[in-house]
């Protein structure tokens, strides 16, 4: 009798166990741009382009070596919500960057946050700008103008609860991309971007190089070149997750 009392007890407790195993770990990797949205153009070859072979060769690796983590791919509008929707654990979106001046080159990594130079709030400007592309944009992202200056005011006021976590992963993905890519690093940087702001989880924003310098076109255009920004962002992730 009472040994059928215990086993009923430990049951529950047991299966909850199991489920909670079989949770896993979900990255949601979003490749920026895409589709009628080319973002950035250069002299051969198209942002949207590059962050997509970028973002899959990643999201290989991950797959290959990290079984207990289940790989989410967005390109799509409202890429925050689909993430939210996947309680993710970890947001990375990936970007190319580009500048007036063709001799702009290196790898920055943004959190969300004020736009707090010129620079930043440019970057902030061009990346936020494709939800003009969306006809009712300004009740979607309810009111938010991301041409203007004055809408980004409002990221001063934001408490973001997953700071510390952006920030450590964004510094992992920079010290990367200069030890294993030898790229040049231009800091973990703040600034306004929609898609960090909606997320419920860690996100950062990457900028993997300039399309604008032809040196950095040719090598982020490249197999070679993307399998290694890959390759970068992989080993911040390991590092991260370890964490």
């Amino acid at each position: 009798k009472y040994a059928f009392v215990i086993i009923l007890i430990i049951l529950p407790l047991f299966s909850s166990g199991l489920q909670a195993k079989d949770n896993k770990f979900v990255l949601v990797i979003d490749a920026g741009h895409g589709g009628k949205d080319p973002g950035a153009i250069g002299a051969r070859v198209k942002e949207k382009n590059i962050n997509l072979g970028i973002a899959l060769k990643l999201g290989a690796l991950v797959q290959a070596n990290h079984p207990d983590v289940k790989v989410v791919y967005t390109r799509k509008k409202e890429r925050a919500a689909i993430a939210n929707r996947a309680k993710a654990d970890l947001f990375i979106s990936i970007h190319t960057n580009s500048a007036g001046s063709k001799s702009a080159y290196g790898t920055e990594t943004y959190t969300l946050g004020l736009a707090r130079t010129e620079e930043n709030l440019r970057v902030a400007k061009r990346e936020n700008s494709v939800i003009l592309l969306e006809d009712d944009f300004s009740t979607r992202y309810e009111g938010f103008d991301p041409r203007s200056t004055e809408s980004y005011i409002m990221f001063e006021f934001l408490q973001d609860k997953h700071m510390e976590q952006s920030i450590n992963l964004a510094s992992l993905i920079q010290t990367q991309f200069k030890r294993s890519a030898g790229r040049i690093d231009r800091g973990v940087r703040q600034a306004g971007f929609l898609v960090l702001r909606n997320t419920g989880m860690p996100s950062v924003l990457v900028e993997v190089g300039y399309i604008s310098n032809a040196a950095e076109e040719n090598f982020l255009g490249s197999e070679d070149g993307q399998r290694k920004m890959a390759k970068s962002i992989f080993n911040a992730f390991c590092d991260y997750k370890s964490d």
